[in-house]
């Protein structure tokens, strides 16, 4: 009944309809909401890189949405594909009016806002892999279904971008370590569904934390991340940057939303930035 490698037309596959652009819209830009603007693109190389190069003419608020990326991009330079219009690529372009040191929240609060609107919409539990992945269980295996990349672009703005796997088979896969929302049971794959219950819980997510001006605490955003948290009470791996290893558990959130790693000696360090690795019992 279906194929992933139709003509390329908009209905080679019809368990992928595209998105509904006007619907959206009529749905998440409203006259007193965060969403000033949403545009469905069939094809791009990086919502992330369009939204970033129109981020001095693009009020906050502005919203992009691709069927398909060729040049999706997450941490590390590592590249996100997947086939047209079995996912959710989209990006954000915010300019928030809080200190900039507390900025590094923003791709932790994605992550809380993409699990609370889809576990609601997808009817599917999703955690958090810090920084910035999102898991679901496929088979009692945890696997990576979505990702999120953050870029400060010109000196007030930010983009925000979050790609989630959707409809993806397992033939499908870019890796074995890959799912996606269809392999873990979700009970809707209905990218219209899922993309408004996404922005919807983002905007309130963004909402609490400038109010509160970007204090995790005072906004509920740490507590949140904490409880959605996969990573914390395991035994990591972080590969840091300059060829650094660190391993140890995983034991809290800090203040600044780095993760605090418990080390062999007794000590803890906080780690800003690396690759973390969940490690089983007997690695």
């Amino acid at each position: 009944m279906t194929s992933s490698h139709g003509s390329g037309g908009p209905w080679s596959d019809l368990d992928r309809p595209p998105l509904n652009a006007a619907s959206l819209r009529r749905a998440l830009v409203l006259p007193d909401g965060l969403w000033t603007s949403l545009d469905v693109v069939t094809t791009t190389g990086s919502t992330n890189s369009d939204l970033a190069a129109r981020a001095d003419e693009l009020p906050e608020g502005a919203v992009i949405v691709a069927e398909e990326q060729t040049e999706g991009r997450g941490r590390l330079d590592r590249s996100w594909i997947a086939p047209a219009r079995s996912g959710i690529f989209l990006s954000v372009l915010l300019k928030p009016d809080v200190p900039v040191h507390r900025w590094g929240w923003l791709p932790l609060l994605t992550g809380v806002a993409a699990v609370t609107g889809l576990s609601k919409s997808a009817g599917v539990d999703l955690s958090l892999k810090w920084p910035n992945d999102l898991l679901v269980s496929v088979g009692g295996e945890e696997r990576k279904t979505g990702g999120i990349l953050a870029e400060r672009a010109g000196e007030d703005a930010i983009v925000v971008g979050l790609g989630i796997n959707v409809t993806l088979r397992e033939d499908e896969l870019p890796v074995p370590a890959a799912g996606s929302l269809l392999l873990a049971n979700a009970i809707s794959t209905d990218r219209d569904t899922l993309l408004r219950s996404v922005l919807r819980s983002l905007e309130h997510w963004y909402g609490e934390w400038v109010r509160a001006d970007g204090d995790p605490a005072a906004s509920g955003l740490q507590e949140a991340y904490t409880a959605g948290c996969a990573t914390l009470g395991r035994r990591v791996r972080a590969d840091l940057p300059g060829e650094r290893m660190l391993e140890g558990d995983a034991v809290a959130l800090d203040g600044d939303g780095r993760l605090v790693v418990a080390t062999e000696g007794g000590g803890t360090e906080a780690v800003a930035a690396g690759d973390i690795v969940h490690l089983r019992a007997e690695d």
